[in-house]
């Protein structure tokens, strides 16, 4: 998504800073009050003059200018950490305003960009706890979900950050379903889902040449109990056809045959799969008992 996207967080029209008024009007206070008081011991005129020196640290800019600054940064200069860091000064400089909310936004979406995704998260969430009924918070919780999504490890790695997507993915469906946002965060909830079910695929592979059936079979069962949406289905249940039939549950190997033959007649895995229990003298048989037949059932695809 371009800038131009987040259109609430781009109009309005120019705002007085007031944070920068409050600023030089409390330094104003500051120096009326030292003037009154009297001059004491040889030490203090240079004190004062250093009190009264012009300060620049504290020197404010624009809203809009550091704000507009920003946004050419991000879509001129294509440098989206420098951006950052302009729209991340409008809130230093004017907290108050409402460039600063909009600024508050725009710098988590240059954050994204940078791929600086840990940033991203934090300013992100701070807009969505500071402005939960702005427009734009659906987008800043999706931005919280792509940058962890974006963070998605292989399925040799721990998957918490994929844990931590799914999450987020979800908050975007549940808390924003009518927002454009909510069909995007879907996609990737599937994307996230069906990499939990290739880790558990891979473990599960492991142990069943480890010939450690029983703990491959759950590995497999978690996919087909969880995970039926996802391309790993059909190999977990000619995985589970294999292991069953290594330990002698020939029941459960033809139903795991049968759904798999009733729900995949074309898969690769299937012909695998019913070569496998044919071996053995048997036929896939389907088990409505079973909770491979269950889980099917459950989510219409029995």
């Amino acid at each position: 998504m371009s800038a131009q996207h987040v259109t609430s967080a781009q109009r309005g029209s120019t705002v007085e800073a007031r944070g920068g008024r409050a600023w030089r009007a409390l330094r104003l206070v500051a120096s009326v009050t030292v003037l009154a008081l009297p001059l004491a011991g040889c030490g203090t005129g240079a004190l004062w003059d250093k009190f009264l020196a012009k300060d620049e640290t504290y020197k404010d800019e624009p809203a809009d200018k550091l704000y507009n600054e920003g946004l050419y940064l991000l879509n001129q200069s294509k440098d989206p950490k420098a951006a950052s860091k302009k729209f991340e000064e409008v809130d230093r400089q004017h907290p108050y305003s409402d460039w600063a909310r909009k600024a508050l936004l725009m710098s988590a979406y240059a954050y994204y960009e940078a791929g600086d995704y840990d940033s991203c998260i934090g300013s992100a969430t701070r807009y969505v706890t500071l402005h939960p009924g702005s427009p734009d918070a659906a987008y800043a919780q999706y931005l919280i979900a792509a940058s962890h999504y974006d963070q998605i490890p292989d399925v040799s790695r721990d998957q918490g950050r994929t844990e931590k997507a799914m999450a987020a993915l979800e908050e975007v469906s549940r808390k924003y379903p009518t927002s454009e946002y909510a069909t995007s965060a879907k996609k990737k909830l599937e994307g996230a889902r069906d990499q939990l079910a290739g880790k558990e695929m891979s473990v599960g592979r492991y142990y069943l040449e480890k010939r450690d059936y029983t703990a491959a079979i759950n590995r497999f069962k978690t996919v087909v109990t969880r995970y039926q949406t996802t391309r790993h289905v059909e190999e977990a249940l000619a995985r589970l056809t294999e292991a069953y039939m290594a330990i002698g549950i020939v029941g459960e190997a033809q139903t795991a045959a049968a759904v798999l033959g009733h729900n995949f007649p074309d898969s690769r895995w299937y012909k695998d799969a019913y070569n496998l229990v044919k071996s053995g003298g048997l036929e896939p048989s389907e088990n409505q008992g079973s909770y491979i037949s269950k889980a099917f059932r459950k989510f219409g695809l029995g």
